[in-house]
Order: C-alpha cells, then structure tokens, then sequence
C-alpha cells in the first residue's frame, strides 16, 4: 500500500510563490497594460491618493515586524538638531560663516558642539547597561540622521551595540549616518508613522537643542504624558540655558495653562551622568 500524501502545510501559495509563479506574461495588450500587473506589485495603483490609508499601514508595519523580529521591545530616544556640528567639524562651520550674520549664528551653533559628545557618551551609557533575559534595555533610537542623531548612534556603535535610525524622506537629501545598524534603519514619508514609533517603545527621552522638529517630537511627548496618553517617562532636556531662553515654561504654570505639576514631567541636565542617574533612579537600576 503507497503512503498517503503528506498533509498540506497551507492552502494557498505565499505571494512571493504567487510572484515567481506569474512569472513574465505571455506578451499580448492586455498583460502590457498596468492593470493586469499583480496590485502588490504595481507601483502606479499603490502610489494612488484613494491607497493613502493603506500606505499609513504600510509604514506602520514595516518597521513594527522588523523591530519586533530583532528582538526589540525597549528602546532609548534621543531628539536633537541636526544643525549642532560635532567638536571635529566646528571650525568648518566657523570657515563656512560668510557674514557677521552667519558669523554670529554659527559661533552659537559651534558653542553646542559639545552637546553632541555628550550625547554620545549617553548613548554609550545607556547601551552598556547589562542585557536582561537576553534583550538589552535601552536600545539606542534616533532620528537616523546627522549631528545629535548621528552621535546617539555612535555612542551605541563604540560598544559594539545595535542601534536603530528613523529617517524621513526631505526635500533635500538626508542619508542615514554610518552608526546606525543597517538592518534598523528605516525610511518614513510620514512625520506621523515616524514620531508613533519613536514612542511606541520608548522607555526614556533625551532631547538636546533643536529645532522646529525637535519641538513638535518634544512638545507631542509631553502632551501624551500629561493627558495621560502613555505611561511616565523620563524625559531629559539637555541644556539649561537653551531651554530657559527658548521655552518659558514657568510662565506656562503662571498663567494657568499648564498645571504646576506638569513642570515635574521633565528634567533639564547638563552631562551624560547625570541624565544617565535620572533614567536609573526611575527604573531601580
């Protein structure tokens, strides 16, 4: 008696088998026009505004299987200018200075450079900090980009450990920089994708000066932690006097339209060990 055939694993092919099945199409009009392509695969209907929804998955989905398939669950932001030059480039930035203007902005730009040792020193902290069951527990996460993002990475890579980069499509180019693990680093075309997955593994912040980017990620985290969105963090502000001339916040308590507790939601810090002693008071570490 022949051996019954072995029970299917599934029904149905998986769409890369669907893929290498469909093959070339015999040439004829109607295998030539668009609409006869696989719509997983056609690029013209997925780039369509009615697919906008489906993009947001998408994008959602990409990096939530990815992260969760390397076994990350628990990260460390760090938000930041992209602008602060690094010590080593500093003068350049002074040189590049063509008028008393540019001059005096960049002699301020160059008076935070130290900020981007600082974040390094952080990310090489918090990175170093002994993996629990296997997982390491701050798992450094930028912006993917150039100057504080790009010295939060670093900081991870001088300790041989894995760090994520989330980068976003811009009008002028902006590529990875060299530190962040190639497998966890992503691309985003919406800030809204982007900004949910800073958070949604986010077990502590640090936000150094920044700009308009830097405000919508910081003033967005505090909005969710203040209506009680997500859970407490820390969150760490580096740099005292940028934060006091930038943003007064006291004024916000004066004037009734932030509670006086809410000003407990952050700490301003100065060093790395300091933020660092922050973030291990929290968790009992």
């Amino acid at each position: 008696m022949m051996n019954p055939p072995p029970i299917p694993g599934r029904l149905f092919p998986t769409a890369r088998e669907e893929v290498r099945h469909a093959g070339k199409p015999t040439s004829a009009p109607q295998t030539e026009h668009p609409a006869y392509a696989l719509a997983f695969q056609d690029n013209d209907f997925l780039l369509r505004d009615d697919l906008r929804p489906v993009r947001f998955q998408l994008e959602l989905l990409k990096a939530e299987l990815a992260l969760t398939e390397a076994g990350i669950d628990s990260t460390f932001v760090f938000y930041g200018s992209a602008r602060i030059p690094s010590p080593e480039e500093a003068q350049g930035v002074l040189d590049a200075a063509d008028s008393p203007d540019a001059k005096a902005i960049a002699e301020r730009l160059v008076q935070k450079a130290h900020y981007y040792n600082v974040a390094r020193e952080l990310a090489r902290l918090a990175s170093n900090h002994p993996a629990d069951g296997g997982k390491r527990p701050f798992t450094i996460c930028s912006g993917g980009g150039p100057s504080i993002m790009e010295a939060a990475n670093r900081g991870a890579a001088d300790v041989g450990a894995p760090s994520v980069g989330l980068n976003i499509v811009l009008p002028f180019e902006q590529v990875p920089n060299p530190y962040v693990t190639p497998g966890l680093s992503f691309q985003f075309h919406y800030f809204a994708l982007r900004k949910m997955h800073f958070l949604m593994r986010a077990k502590a912040v640090a936000v150094f000066p920044g700009g308009f980017g830097t405000f919508d990620e910081l003033f967005e985290l505090l909005t969710l932690v203040q209506t009680g969105k997500v859970t407490p963090l820390p969150i760490l502000l580096y740099g005292r006097d940028f934060w006091n001339k930038v943003v007064n916040f006291q004024a916000l308590a004066n004037e009734g339209v932030i509670a006086r507790s809410d000003l407990d939601l952050f700490h301003i810090v100065e060093t790395a060990e300091e933020g660092w002693a922050i973030v291990k008071a929290r968790f009992g570490l």
